[in-house]
């Protein structure tokens, strides 16, 4: 596999000289392509900060992060921005859909901005719909479809341009379970399929029991990293469970 992304002694600083808060301190860690990594860790761990760094909202105190091989951190506001139209992707938990837009439109728009041939975008909005079992909403507005439906959809939007690295902050945290086992069974068909590399954000172990790999941070730092490897989803649930015993809480203070 190739090396997607490459963070090095991250650090983030808020705040000022009688009152600074370190929220990153010195992580580092890489991901390859066609991976699925979760970073979970309590509230006010650094995990949202971190993703926000990576996702070119904030900007990193010091270190260094690298997406195909590109440093963000040393890039100007123009690239920033090309570079985040054209090698991103971003799943939010509130969805982001344009309401006066079909399922079809929203998912094409991202498309539309990189100026894609109208043939191609039809080919690719159908086959990322396909993927992810959308295809049936297409012409439906937001306000038509479920939660779950929605979220895919926003999927669809995130996945079809074939960023680099695909965003994903608590995206399971506004759906049922029956709805969030769809979405992050599709988002397994996303990497199995298209190769697509994706981060997530999750406070759920059930979520990060779907990921191949999960980065736990702790006041800042990485804590832990557990691989799922060959074995069972429910085995590695359990893994993560206990790692989460070990930060100091139940499951439903991981958030």
């Amino acid at each position: 596999m190739t090396k997607i992304l490459k963070a090095s002694g991250v650090e983030k600083y808020y705040g000022g000289k009688n009152n600074l808060t370190k929220a990153l301190d010195g992580i580092s860690f890489e991901v390859q392509t066609g991976e699925f990594v979760g970073i979970m860790g309590a509230s006010g761990s650094g995990k949202t900060t971190l993703l926000n760094c990576i996702s070119t909202i904030d900007h990193a105190t010091a270190g260094h992060i690298l997406i195909g091989g590109q440093d963000i951190t040393s890039m100007n506001p123009a690239s920033l921005s090309r570079f985040r139209r054209e090698s991103l992707g971003f799943i939010f938990q509130d969805f982001n859909l344009l309401d006066t837009l079909t399922a079809y439109e929203n998912i094409a728009l991202a498309l539309t901005i990189l100026k894609r041939p109208a043939k191609e975008i039809d080919l690719r909005v159908k086959e990322v719909a396909g993927i992810l079992g959308i295809t049936p909403v297409l012409e439906k507005y937001p306000y038509q479809i479920s939660g779950g439906e929605r979220q895919r959809v926003a999927s669809a939007r995130a996945i079809v341009t074939n960023p680099a690295l695909v965003l994903a902050d608590e995206p399971t945290g506004a759906l049922d379970s029956r709805s969030a086992k769809a979405l992050l069974e599709s988002f397994r068909r996303l990497v199995a399929q298209r190769d697509a590399t994706i981060l997530m954000v999750t406070h759920d172990a059930f979520s990060a029991s779907y990921c191949d790999r999960i980065l736990f941070i702790r006041d800042g730092r990485l804590f832990h990293e557990l691989v799922r490897g060959a074995g069972e989803r429910k085995a590695f649930f359990d893994q993560i469970m206990d790692v989460v015993r070990l930060l100091g809480g139940d499951v439903s203070d991981i958030s």
